[in-house]
């Protein structure tokens, strides 16, 4: 048997189902729906005139978010429109980078029938699930632009021959490209960003328990858990700005 540090840039295959691939992290995802959606129905189940502590922290927080919100958007209805979405998204990712660190997530063994592997992994180390994240918030970010502005005052913003000059409608026209560009390599930067960060920290946690085993661990996973939280806020911030940014109009772009 092999020791050592073993790092697997791929969610391994755990079976099929009907055909389809199911693998660790798709396992793990399963599990982080399930328990934000059990926490919403105990939270949601009984809200009262007067709220407890519990229900006040919750309202301050959500009520908190929708005044950040809306002040940058300049825009309360926009705002509330978006709020579950990016409420959703935070908790989705910092929920499942939260329960990297709990016991069984990597060390349960499971055998597929060709190799041993582990048979939970966190989600967001598998680049197919940050891509999926990434292509939800690029299409609500179209999506937001077209609603707010309408189709063709919005492709506008990447189509432009306006000016009064040939050399301002050239200028007007790459910048209108630039912009094409920017919103097709938001997939790449919003996918990698959220694997990586949280793909190196796993590596990183591996090779310390490896070389300095106990007290470095422990240390780095405070970090990390830090980190993972985080890196859901950046993700949620970053879908809210592209949406200020495609809700505005091209004049105040």
């Amino acid at each position: 048997m092999e020791h050592g540090i073993h790092v697997v840039l791929a969610a391994e295959q755990l079976g099929t189902l009907w055909g389809i691939p199911i693998t660790n992290t798709l396992i793990m995802s399963w599990i982080v729906v399930a328990l934000l959606s059990c926490l919403a129905i105990i939270v949601g189940r009984s809200p009262c005139l007067i709220p407890g502590n519990v229900q006040l922290v919750l309202e301050e927080i959500v009520e908190g978010v929708h005044s950040f919100m809306k002040a940058t958007l300049e825009n309360d209805a926009i705002a509330r429109r978006y709020l579950p979405l990016l409420l959703t998204i935070f908790l989705f990712i910092a929920t499942a980078n939260i329960l990297e660190f709990i016991p069984g997530v990597g060390s349960l063994i499971y055998n597929n029938g060709t190799e041993y592997v582990p048979f939970l992994r966190s989600m967001n180390t598998d680049l197919n699930v940050t891509l999926t994240l990434a292509i939800i918030a690029v299409i609500v970010v179209e999506v937001a632009g077209v609603m707010a502005l309408g189709v063709f005052r919005y492709a506008g913003k990447f189509v432009n021959f306006r000016g009064h000059s040939i050399g301002e409608r050239m200028l007007n026209f790459v910048v209108g490209l630039i912009e094409l560009i920017s919103e097709v390599a938001r997939l790449v930067s919003f996918s990698f960003r959220l694997f990586g960060n949280i793909f190196a920290g796993e590596v990183l946690l591996a090779v310390a328990s490896f070389f300095i085993p106990y007290v470095i661990p422990s240390s780095l996973m405070v970090f990390e858990l830090f980190i993972g939280i985080l890196q859901g806020g950046v993700f949620a911030l970053l879908t809210l700005f592209f949406i200020k940014m495609a809700v505005t109009p091209m004049e105040g772009h």
